[in-house]
Formats: C-alpha cells, sequence, structure tokens
C-alpha cells in the first residue's frame, strides 16, 4: 500500500522514488516507504489549505474535535504493541522504552482533546454596558509539522494532538529515517473520522520533501523538533511569509550535583539523565557538574556502573541501551569525543567502538565519559546527541549557576541537593526551559516544555502548546449602536 497520504489518499510519490528503512541494531530491512519529493509536498500543501479554507474541521465545535482526539487516543491504546515495536525497529530503542512512549502518546492525546472542550475565549468588561467584548481563539491555519527520529511518534503527537484540537490542518513530515508509525498514526486518524485534506502525510529528506514547508504561502505556521542548523534555515525560509514559527532546537543541559546530595540518587540520576536511549535525547543531561568535594567519589562509581550497562538490540531483554541511529551519527559522536580528547578532557570510561555477537551488524558505541572538562572545550559547548558524559567541577552556588548558564542552550537541566532553600535559588536563576529538582527527565502533558536562548522558541504540550496553534481576535459588538457625532453633518443650505 503506498505511503503518503494526501486529500484523504495514499498514494506513491509522482516521481516513484522510495527509501528503504534498516533496523539500527542489526541493520535488517524494516520496510520500503515512498519518498515524496517536492512536488509531493506541494500537493500536500494544497490540500491542507482546501481543507482549512472550504472544509468542515476548523468550524468544527471544539467539543466534537476533542472527542475525536479522545477517538484517537483509544486506538492508540488498542495498537499499542504494534506501535511499540514499530518504534523499536525503527529507531533501535529498546522496546520497553518504546512501550512507555505510546503511554505518553495516548496521555497527550487525552490531554488536548479534553482541553480543547474548555476553551470558550474571554469576556472583557469595556465598563461599558452596551457592548459585547469577547477575545476568542481561532486555528492559524495551514501547519507544517516536522519531527525528529529519536521519538519519533512521540514528537509527531506534541504537534499533531493540539494542531488539530484547535481546528488546523496540516502537512506532518517526519524523519526519513523513522517513518513508520506516522504513518501507523495516520491511518488511525482517518479511522477515527477525520475528514480529507485536514491531515496529510509526506515522507523524505528535508532538503526535498521539506523545502516547501518552510517558505510556501500557504503555510501558515511551521514547527519544527530537530538540530540547530536546520532550525536556523526554516527561520531563514519562513521569514520571507513571516508564517509563525515553534522551533525546539536541542539543548546542552547541565545536571549540577551538590556536596549534600543523596549519593545513591545522584549516581542513579546521572546515569539516567544521559545514557537513557543511548543519549539521543534532546533534555539528556549530558554536563555532569559536581561540587569538588563530591567529585571524585560521585564520578569513580558513575564511571564503575557506566561500564556496565550492556548494550543490546530492541528485542534484547538484558540490553539496557540500544544503538545509536545510524552510521553517519555514530562517526559524528567519535569525531566529538576525540575533539575532547585533543582539548585535555580525561577518558575514563568507553570512547571506543564495542564489538562481538550482536554489537558488530549494529551502529552501537558505549557509554562514555569524560573528566576534568573545562567550560571552553568543545565537547561542553557542543551538543553530542550520544551516550557522552562530560564532568566540570565547580566550587560554589554562584559557580554552579554561571557554569550552567555558559552556553547558547537553555532547554532543561537539574539541581540535586538536600538543601531546599538552595534547590530555589538555584532553579531560579537558571536559563532554562524546565528545571527538575532531584529527578531528571519526567513530563507531563499538562506542563510546558521548549528552550530558552538557542534551544528555540514556543512551547509544546500544556495550555500554552495549545495556544501555539491559535489565533487571538478581539471581537467588540455595540449593542445599541447609534451615531457618535465626531464629524457632524453639516446642514446648512449649500451657496447657490
Amino acid at each position: 500500500m503506498p505511503d503518503l497520504y494526501i486529500d484523504g489518499e495514499w498514494r506513491g510519490a509522482l516521481d516513484g522514488r522510495t527509501r528503504e528503512i534498516r533496523c539500527p541494531a542489526d541493520g535488517s530491512l524494516v520496510g520500503v516507504v515512498d519518498e515524496a519529493g517536492g512536488k509531493d509536498t506541494v500537493e500536500a500543501i494544497a490540500a491542507a489549505r482546501r481543507a482549512f479554507d472550504s472544509g468542515p474541521w476548523p468550524r468544527t465545535p471544539p467539543a466534537e474535535r476533542g472527542d475525536l482526539l479522545l477517538r484517537v487516543a483509544g486506538l492508540l491504546a488498542r495498537d499499542k504493541a504494534a506501535l511499540a515495536r514499530a518504534e523499536s525497529l525503527d529507531t533501535g530503542k529498546r522496546l520497553v522504552e518504546s512501550a512507555y512512549d505510546i503511554d505518553d502518546i495516548v496521555n497527550c492525546f487525552r490531554y488536548f482533546g479534553r482541553l480543547v472542550g474548555d476553551e470558550a475565549g474571554r469576556v472583557v468588561d469595556t465598563g461599558r454596558a452596551d457592548v459585547d467584548s469577547r477575545v476568542v481563539h481561532e486555528p492559524v491555519g495551514v501547519c507544517a509539522l516536522i519531527t525528529p527520529w529519536n521519538y519519533p511518534l512521540l514528537q509527531t503527537a506534541w504537534k499533531v494532538a493540539p494542531a488539530l484540537a484547535a481546528g488546523n490542518t496540516f502537512v506532518l513530515k517526519p524523519s526519513e529515517l523513522t517513518p513508520h508509525t506516522a504513518i501507523h498514526l495516520t491511518r488511525l486518524l482517518a479511522e477515527a473520522g477525520l475528514p480529507p485534506g485536514v491531515g496529510n502525510l509526506v515522507l523524505g529528506a528535508g532538503p526535498e520533501a521539506g523545502a516547501p514547508l518552510g517558505d510556501h504561502p500557504d503555510v501558515d505556521l511551521v514547527s519544527f523538533t530537530g538540530g540547530l542548523r536546520t532550525g536556523r534555515g526554516l527561520m531563514a525560509a519562513a521569514a520571507g511569509t513571516v508564517k509563525k514559527v515553534a522551533l525546539e532546537l536541542g539543548g546542552k543541559n547541565p545536571n549540577i550535583v551538590f556536596a549534600d546530595a543523596d549519593f545513591d540518587t545522584a549516581v542513579d540520576m546521572a546515569l539516567t539523565a544521559v545514557f537513557l536511549h543511548s543519549g539521543q535525547v534532546c533534555s539528556a543531561g549530558a554536563r555532569l557538574l559536581v561540587q569538588d568535594a563530591l567529585h571524585d567519589r560521585l564520578v569513580d562509581e558513575i564511571v564503575r556502573r557506566a561500564a556496565e550497562i550492556r548494550l543490546g538490540g530492541p528485542f534484547d531483554e538484558r540490553a539496557q541501551t540500544g544503538p545509536l541511529i545510524s552510521a553517519a551519527h555514530r562517526s559524528k559522536v567519535e569525531a566529538y569525543v576525540a575533539r575532547g580528547l585533543a582539548e585535555g578532557a580525561v577518558l575514563r570510561c568507553g570512547g571506543e567502538r564495542p564489538s562481538g555477537p550482536g554489537l558488530d551488524e549494529g551502529f552501537y558505541y558505549p557509554p562514555t565519559v569524560l573528566d576534568e572538562c573545562a567550560a571552553g572545550m568543545s565537547v561542553v559547548q557542543e551538543e553530542s546527541f550520544g551516550p557522552v558524559l562530560t564532568v566540570e567541577r565547580f566550587t560554589d552556588e554562584a559557580e554552579a549557576v554561571r557554569l550552567a548558564n555558559g552556553t547558547v542552550y537553555g532547554l532543561a537541566g537539574a539541581v540535586f541537593t538536600a538543601d531546599e532553600a538552595k534547590a530555589a535559588r538555584v532553579a531560579a536563576r537558571l536559563r532554562l526551559g524546565t528545571v527538575w529538582i532531584n529527578d531528571y527527565h519526567p513530563y507531563v502533558p499538562q506542563a510546558e516544555w521548549g528552550g530558552f536562548k538557542q534551544s528555540g522558541f514556543g512551547r509544546e504540550l500544556g495550555p500554552s502548546g495549545l495556544a501555539e496553534y491559535q489565533e487571538v481576535k478581539h471581537i467588540w459588538r455595540n449593542t445599541d449602536p447609534s451615531p457618535q457625532g465626531w464629524f457632524a453633518q453639516d446642514r446648512s443650505p449649500s451657496p447657490s
């Protein structure tokens, strides 16, 4: 069956191109999918434009749109096992992690399905009895939704659910490396009753399939999650038509551990923060900032534990983390580590490709710890997006904050301390969109997610995540209209 979904129909690419999708854990063939080009995407944009301008979805009552999202949530829960398997085959991540992701995706659709039913606008008190003044929220229009390969369906849900809840139409372009769960979700949207043209799916690489989404005049909003360089390019492309843009561009996230932190918790959370999904997480705690008094003991234990982490494929029940997404990405991580060592970082564990049965065929890289790092090093300033932990020392609270804020990024981070007042002070001073205290990684769909500085702008999830996909309109109605008399009518006789 064809894999592009445009105007309510499944079709192949206009030029007949396809792409092989292979599992990064062992190189096995997952599937062959249609590969869209720019012309396919332009047709998808046109379908979304027609559906928004003339179709029923933007004018469907919010409660009914919410009901459709709740139906989709039920279908996602029904297909959880199939979706988790497809996600693991595309990404190589452990099946248990993919299953957790599907639960979060179901919750996301449920949250926005319920939230939109409460959208009633706001009555404005003008101080006049003869005026009805209301602020209402309307859909933005045609939305381009561009999602990454590390959490393919989760990041798709974060965009699709609020876009539909607000009454928009969309063109979804997932990463060309991990398309299968986006295809499955699109089928579920159709099964739930989404009208033709409202949701459109194009598959393919960014320079071909994605290029029209940034500069096409019929696109009203671009929401992108991915790398900083691509995000900058999308901003520039969108500027020509002054379309709305929402960007989540990753981070270089500090995990601050004070000497009074609970030791076992700090070790456990530091490992989870950076090595979950082999570090391929935008909010990964890849920078460990440790107070001097605790440094040696904490880092020694993290190194010991990291060296014991078992690598393996998605269906290896003994595996604790999986492969990187591709050979090219592994090479980037290797080059990143090499730069760090050249700059003076001390390799404490990892740093070389693993070998052995079950590993040689995949794109594996071991948990790696680089100690004695300094703020100016490239490994401290740049995102590795791999299982690499850099360690920096600090002496006091002020230095911890200065170091933590000392990159161009500002997505997320954490503070570990037994001192509640100190935790609150540090959290308040961190220029980050999310700050965890004595924890790392949890989130809920009710709370906003997004970054400061070059981690992007705009928010996903929470009420603000819905607002990204809405325009705000003020409607002023005079209930007792009468002439105002600013320019009184001249009733004098006209000259003869």
